[in-house]
């Protein structure tokens, strides 16, 4: 770590703070002409417009001293990242790229999970779903969001609320009714239309019905040996026509399902008890 890149550092860090002690000055000027604005009975016609006037020079003014200071503020991030590199082994700033790809993986994960849902959700068409089964979220606390099974018995236009019944709730137990807004409802796949299959990528987050239950739990998506792409050759063109889904199901690692030894198995769902990973879910 050279004299000279540190001495840029201080320089960019005093830029930095220059600039927040100006903000704070043209933020003092602004209040005290809304101040003025506020004693209506004390400013006049005329001098209102050059308050208002002199109002919007010092916004514009904060502005740029805002976007200057995000400015600063990314030049100084850099450096450091620059010099803390170069103190680094390999292995530490291998883990530091690891890392940073993570987060940039979870966020595209979850941007492309919410617009799925909404893109779900949105193409909801009640009278399509009378007597079917879909993924409902039940139950919702601070903690944690439960989804089932339910058979949709009625649908209130009015509320966007549907009534659903729960046919298996759990041991001696009667059947059970839920008003839910359309919301907490996500179809599932059509059983029969195979053409329409959501191709799901390896390490992709979903929603899946847990094998002999009833209940959707968090899971992630593995490799299938069995789901393989078909192609065919005309006249030297490689053309897509689809999935072999001879067993049409998904291999499945659920979140919280380990072994005593650690390991996580792979279950098999069908394809038709998969949907999307809501936005927000808690489990």
């Amino acid at each position: 770590m050279s004299g000279v890149e540190l001495t840029g550092l201080f320089e960019k860090a005093k830029e930095l703070d220059q600039l927040k002690k100006d903000q704070e000055e043209v933020l003092g000027e602004i209040n005290k002409i809304h101040k003025k604005l506020q004693n209506t009975q004390d400013v006049s016609e005329k001098s209102g417009d050059t308050m208002l006037l002199k109002l919007r020079a010092l916004y514009t003014r904060a502005k740029e001293l805002s976007e200057s200071e995000i400015n600063a503020s990314g030049v100084l991030i850099e450096r450091l990242d620059s010099l803390l590199h170069t103190g680094m082994t390999a292995a530490q700033r291998k883990k530091i790229e690891v890392n940073e790809q993570k987060k940039k993986r979870i966020k595209q994960d979850t941007d492309v999970s919410r617009t799925q849902s909404a893109t779900i959700r949105s193409q909801i068409d009640p009278n399509t779903l009378m007597g079917e089964q879909v993924a409902a979220k039940v139950t919702e606390d601070a903690e944690k969001s439960e989804w089932f099974i339910v058979k949709v018995m009625h649908f209130d236009r009015e509320a966007k609320e549907f009534e659903v019944l729960d046919e298996e709730p759990g041991d001696d137990e009667e059947p059970k009714r839920y008003k839910l807004h359309m919301s907490r409802i996500i179809p599932f796949p059509k059983r029969g239309d195979i053409s329409n299959i959501p191709d799901y990528p390896s390490g992709k987050h979903v929603l899946a019905v847990y094998p002999g239950t009833t209940a959707l739990y968090k899971a992630t998506v593995v490799p299938n040996p069995h789901r393989k792409r078909l192609n065919q050759k005309s006249d030297g063109m490689i053309i897509l026509l689809g999935y072999d889904f001879s067993s049409r199901i998904y291999l499945l690692e659920f979140d919280d399902d380990e072994e005593e030894d650690g390991s996580l198995p792979q279950r098999n769902v069908p394809f038709y008890r998969v949907v999307p990973f809501p936005e927000g879910h808690r489990q």
